[in-house]
């Protein structure tokens, strides 16, 4: 099998999502009960700590980081009941998604594996990147910005998935890589159009790559992201490295200076950290 172009490899993955052989990555069922619930807004605190109980591991999880520096209070949390109460329904929908979303780079090969293992690894970064600047743009939601940052390349697994049974792709990693870069966001929008995810959020996986947008003064989670991506791309031989930061709108919008090392302003290190202990 020979692709010519990055259209014609995209043209497959349509053709073989159309017949039901390529699975695109789908939230865990708590997942999509939690955000429903939320949605729906008929849910009491004690209904969704009920949903969220049934999964032992998810449940220590979310009071560890309910405890976490970034949402402690005066009083201990020992139950899922204390933590929803605490944290909120939209805060407690965004987490359980965000404290999910490793279970989706599980690898089945030796090939998946190393590239799953980076692209979570990425997520991560951009993930904690994204929340801590979010205290740039108030109108914007942390919890959110994080989850925004661990969607960003969700595209690559489908495309990882087909490509170890494709010789051309599985045997050359510059080609692979290249690939990847190309096509993940088109993928990602495929993914997104699945998934009952709020607008701004599902244009993060498609948009964030796209460093001439500009929807006008106000910053979005695609400017939020993008800018997150950017900074944790920051001198390696990535292709994107090669744009330069005072070109690109997003960093405007967030009232950020690209002459300055965003890591580097203060407290936004220790909010990154912060926020990496809960999702890595």
């Amino acid at each position: 099998m020979q692709f010519k172009s990055v259209q014609d490899f995209l043209d497959h993955v349509q053709e073989e999502l159309d017949a039901n052989r390529l699975v695109l990555p789908t939230l865990p069922d708590i997942a999509l009960k939690v955000r429903d619930a939320v949605a729906k807004g008929e849910s009491t605190s004690q209904e969704l700590a009920a949903m969220i109980i049934t999964d032992a591991a998810l449940s220590a999880r979310l009071i560890q980081v309910a405890n976490s520096p970034l949402y402690k209070g005066t009083v201990e949390i020992n139950n899922i009941q204390m933590a929803v109460t605490r944290l909120g329904s939209s805060t407690i929908r965004s987490l359980i998604t965000s404290l999910v979303m490793q279970q989706m780079f599980t690898p089945t090969t030796d090939l998946l594996e190393k590239y799953f293992r980076a692209t979570w690894e990425q997520s991560v970064n951009v993930s904690s990147i994204s929340r801590a600047l979010s205290s740039f743009v108030p109108h914007l939601n942390a919890d959110e910005a994080m989850l925004a940052g661990l969607i960003h390349q969700i595209g690559k697994l489908p495309i990882l998935m087909l490509v170890e049974n494709i010789a051309e792709f599985r045997d050359s990693p510059s080609r692979l890589n290249k690939l990847l870069e190309k096509a993940h966001p088109h993928v990602g929008k495929i993914i997104m159009d699945t998934w009952d995810f709020p607008e701004d959020l599902k244009l993060v996986a498609s948009e964030y790559v796209n460093f001439d947008r500009d929807t006008g003064k106000k910053a979005d989670y695609v400017d939020l992201v993008q800018v997150a991506f950017l900074q944790s791309i920051a001198g390696t031989d990535h292709p994107a490295c090669r744009r330069e930061w005072s070109t690109v709108p997003s960093f405007a919008k967030l009232g950020l200076s690209t002459d300055d090392d965003i890591l580097e302003i203060e407290g936004i290190s220790d909010e990154v950290e912060l926020a990496r202990s809960i999702i890595s």
